[in-house]
């Protein structure tokens, strides 16, 4: 994709209200700044066509479900998928700073529902966290596929996108 496509298409998420200003003008200065891709690697293109964005983006929302399979690896694999792709698409880089901020918030709410169980209070709260732990990914991964970056609602802003670096 070339970066007068892909401007269009963050436009185009700007306009439909799937990017704020701010996450809008991040991701362009992002892509405008980045390096030009090396001659030779990869597909020749230097950078993932909008089905792999999409793709890599639903990745990283439903691999949360891999901690009902194995221990920690909903907190773990999300992460590194992230880390893995984030710089090659800022949109890839907008899921996974979503998803994390989403973990993180989990983890702080279970530990206060916990908490909150010695005055009986927290045993429903830990039901609908459970419950929204199971709708938002599957919300996210869903829009994911469509191109959209949802930020999941109740989500503690702990990460920030990341500022362009200097060259």
């Amino acid at each position: 994709m070339s970066i007068a496509e892909e401007l269009e298409r963050l436009n185009k998420m700007r306009e439909t209200g799937a990017l704020t200003e701010a996450d809008y003008e991040k991701a362009k200065s992002r892509l405008l700044d980045a390096p030009p891709p090396i001659p030779g690697e990869g597909d020749g293109s230097g950078s993932m066509t909008q089905s792999e964005v999409n793709n890599w983006a639903m990745f990283i929302h439903f691999s949360q479900f891999c901690g009902y399979l194995i221990p920690l690896a909903g907190l773990v694999v999300p992460i590194v998928l992230w880390q893995v792709k984030k710089d090659e698409s800022p949109i890839v880089d907008a899921h996974g700073l979503a998803v994390v901020n989403w973990i993180l918030s989990a983890l702080v709410y279970a530990g206060i529902s916990l908490l909150l169980t010695l005055v009986v209070i927290g045993v429903p709260m830990l039901v609908v966290l459970g419950i929204l732990c199971i709708v938002f990914p599957i919300i996210g991964g869903i829009k994911a596929g469509n191109g959209e970056v949802w930020d999941y609602p109740l989500t503690i802003p702990f990460l920030s996108p990341r500022e362009p670096q200097a060259s």
